[in-house]
């Protein structure tokens, strides 16, 4: 089975922890970094995502190779409120520009349009120029500038209605 999403589950906590430290600088050099205290109460941080999933308030999926591993990414919707959800991601640098980001980022579009999303919002750093392009080729809208942990970042925005296939 090709690389794929899959539901977040407790027991994939260890497998997410080990996805972050081991692109943890990667990740820092194009956004923030997560700090000590996300890593020192990662379970709990693991427990808060699995029950805001269940109540409906979030969903959050890991990216999981050829043998089902879950080493190659994390894509999330977070705040889950009146049809509109905000959309975030991370890809193991292994992977980085192999399409794997554009294709998942196309998935959670069909995942969030299948929960009654219509509306995904998404932000990255003006910095993270492979981000913006994810986002792009899935068809989100840049809608003006923001910020992002302090550094200059812009809003994208897709709307899912009359299209649950994740396309531009």
């Amino acid at each position: 089975m090709p690389p794929h999403l899959e539901p977040m589950r407790a027991d994939h906590a260890e497998a997410v922890l080990a996805f972050e430290l081991a692109n943890r600088t990667y990740f820092a050099a194009l956004i923030s970094d997560r700090g000590e205290e996300y890593f020192a109460r990662f379970a709990e941080r693991h427990a808060e995502l699995l029950e805001a999933q269940d109540a409906g308030r979030g969903a959050s999926y890991v990216l999981v190779d050829e043998e089902g591993a879950v080493q190659q990414g994390r894509f999330n919707l977070y705040d889950i409120e009146d049809a509109i959800a905000d959309v975030g991601y991370r890809v193991a640098q292994a992977v980085a520009g192999r399409g794997l980001a554009t294709a998942a980022v196309r998935e959670l579009c069909r995942l969030a349009a299948a929960r009654g999303v219509r509306t995904l919002t998404a932000r990255t750093s003006l910095a993270n120029v492979a981000s913006q392009r994810v986002l792009t080729k899935a068809g989100f809208l840049p809608t003006g500038p923001t910020d992002l942990a302090g550094k200059p970042a812009i809003w994208y925005t897709k709307g899912l209605t009359g299209s649950l296939t994740g396309e531009p």
